[in-house]
């Protein structure tokens, strides 16, 4: 059974950091794409950041570009989403997501397990 468990979540004032870490157990992780979600209350879940199996190919959604970063350790099976420069506008519940392809996908119905979230709050 493939579990996902993510910490580091909670509340920071604006322009302040977070990390986020997600522990990946139960598959290969190293053979598979990583992805970052997050969900705000009313509305969709939306792609954050991904990540390829080999962490050579990492990709972003506009409104992270250059204050998040999104990395992985499969030695220690987990992946990471560092974030800088903190908005309101960034809370939300964040969830990791993996896939059982190399290939990074933007959208939650590609990924195939998740974890169950961790709430970031950014106060102004």
């Amino acid at each position: 059974q493939v579990q996902l468990v993510e910490s580091g979540g909670g509340l920071v004032q604006a322009g302040g950091s977070l990390r986020l870490s997600c522990a990946v157990s139960g598959h290969a992780f190293s053979r598979y794409a990583t992805g970052w979600f997050r969900q705000a209350p009313r509305k969709e879940r939306e792609f954050v950041a991904g990540i390829s199996w080999s962490a050579t190919l990492t990709y972003y959604s506009d409104s992270v570009k250059g204050r998040f970063t999104i990395s992985r350790d499969n030695t220690k099976n987990t992946a990471y989403l560092q974030m800088n420069g903190l908005k309101p506008e960034d809370t939300a519940v964040y969830y990791c997501a993996v896939r059982h392809t190399f290939v990074v996908a933007t959208t939650p119905r590609e990924y195939d397990y998740w974890g169950q979230g961790t709430q970031v709050t950014v106060s102004s």
